[in-house]
């Protein structure tokens, strides 16, 4: 066999190497996609009326303005769905859950804001500072927030990935799904990025990934209490300065 037959065979098994692992890849993402998807049937709502009443509502923070600094209408949409629930009477306080990682960066308490704006009393709303990721937001909700059945809100596609997270940590959820945003750029970005964070919690549920910063239990309190309320709105990531 010459050289040059030698290096076409060579060649031939890497791109065929190269095409297995790319479809095994690919069949993994596609699975786990399915897998989390699957563990959301009959827990999503779309209507305030047909949905159970929980305690608690949890919110899931994102930006109020884009990274080119346009109105974040998943945030509007996502404040808008809290605000229904409230007034619905189907969630009796809301827990917004967001990240706070540098300085001027605030995602609960612009939510707060805009939560307050619309009508909800400042004295249902309660502020997780260090979900940082949707993974801590949950986590975070059963450990440190001593919850164990609440209404998660965000679109359905996040609504979808934070379920699943829930349901292996023994958090009993269900999900109202705010109105999606459909500017063709912007809906199919999220969606391929949705596909890989599906696949990120998945592989986090599987190693047992642990939340960035727990600390202390902190429940919410079945009562209103400013005392207890004052000691949450103040509780944030050591390295944060709010």
């Amino acid at each position: 066999m010459t050289k040059t037959n030698q290096r076409h065979k060579l060649l031939r098994k890497l791109i065929g190497t190269g095409f297995v692992c790319v479809l095994l890849c690919a069949i993994f993402v596609v699975c786990c996609n399915i897998t989390v998807k699957n563990s959301a049937k009959g827990l999503l709502y779309d209507d305030v009326q047909t949905i159970p009443a929980r305690k608690v509502g949890l919110l899931l923070g994102t930006s109020p303005y884009t990274a080119k600094g346009i109105v974040n209408q998943y945030y509007n949409n996502r404040i808008d769905a809290a605000a229904e629930l409230y007034f619905a009477h189907k969630i009796s306080y809301i827990l917004i859950s967001g990240d706070n990682h540098r300085h001027g960066y605030n995602e609960p308490e612009e939510m707060r804001q805009s939560l307050i704006a619309q009508g909800v009393p400042d004295s249902v709303i309660f502020l997780d500072y260090a979900g940082f990721r949707t993974y801590d937001s949950m986590v975070r909700a059963k450990k440190v927030f001593g919850e164990d059945s609440i209404t998660v809100i965000s679109q359905h596609w996040h609504n979808e990935r934070a379920l699943y997270i829930a349901q292996h940590h023994q958090l009993e959820a269900i999900a109202f799904n705010a109105k999606e945003v459909y500017y063709r750029k912007a809906y199919m970005k999220n969606h391929a990025r949705e596909a890989a964070a599906k696949v990120k919690a998945v592989l986090d549920v599987i190693t047992h990934k642990k939340p960035h910063f727990l600390g202390e239990p902190m429940p919410i309190p079945g009562s209103q209490d400013t005392n207890f309320k004052d000691s949450i709105r103040a509780y944030t990531h050591p390295s944060v300065n709010t």
